[in-house]
């Protein structure tokens, strides 16, 4: 999968910084797919679709785990908190919330579907 981005990014003269967050963002959603959405080692696949333009890198990534928005109760950690009382888990779905620029969940034809919209960072000429 990582190739597959590297790939992408490549094909699309997007920037090394912006093609290794949106890698870091396609692992911590397939993460969340075979730990939480499956539960356990899957063999279930996932979908990856890309648009780059100039500005902006789109990804819509879709699995048939159970339907679930993970984005539904996003919530910034409690910082006055000690670690062990914080929550384990959630900051994967809060590091995509805060990283992409604009994060929509829908559940659609048997698949969970994210989409997510990342700045580019090229700089225009």
């Amino acid at each position: 999968m990582a190739q597959f981005i590297v790939d992408v990014c490549a094909a699309g003269g997007v920037p090394r910084k912006a093609c290794l967050r949106m890698t870091l963002l396609v692992e911590e959603l397939f993460t969340n797919t075979v730990v939480h959405g499956h539960g356990t080692d899957t063999e279930a696949p996932v979908h990856l679709t890309f648009d780059v333009g100039l500005d902006w890198i789109t990804l819509i990534y879709e699995d048939t785990a159970p339907p679930h928005d993970p984005f539904a109760k996003v919530r910034v950690p409690d910082d006055t908190a000690g670690v062990e009382e914080r929550p384990v888990g959630g900051l994967g779905v809060l590091l995509i919330a805060a990283m992409a620029e604009r994060v929509q969940y829908a559940h659609v034809g048997g698949r969970n579907r994210i989409s997510l919209m990342m700045p580019t960072g090229r700089s225009r000429p």
